[in-house]
């Protein structure tokens, strides 16, 4: 008679145990490259965007003002230049790599 699913990868994990070979594809035997991690940001991003639009659309949803009256709360607040420009950098800078690096896998 045959052996067993369970017997078999018994069998399986004592050998690799005994030969210790790395499980693959392995973590550490990648060597990290440009494109991966372009890769990886490109999907970072893209999540991160799809999040930010959802909670803008739920926001504009469900509280009860309008928006000009978040941005006068924003504006009164009086926060300064370097804030102010590194918030737009913060939003700005996702969506842009985002679309070019979409527009460089296309081509």
């Amino acid at each position: 008679m045959g052996t067993t699913a369970k017997e078999e990868m018994a069998r399986f994990w004592e050998k690799n145990t005994k030969s210790n070979r790395p499980l693959s594809p392995h973590v550490t035997i990648y060597k990290w490259s440009l494109p991966m991690a372009m890769s990886i940001t490109h999907r970072g991003t893209g999540v991160a965007l799809s999040l930010g639009v959802s909670l803008f659309g739920l926001a504009a949803l469900l509280l009860p003002e309008q928006f000009p009256h978040y941005l006068a709360m924003v504006k009164s607040l009086s926060l300064g230049p370097a804030l102010i420009y590194s918030a737009k950098f913060a939003l700005a800078f996702p969506f842009s790599y985002h679309t070019w690096n979409g527009i460089r896998h296309l081509v």
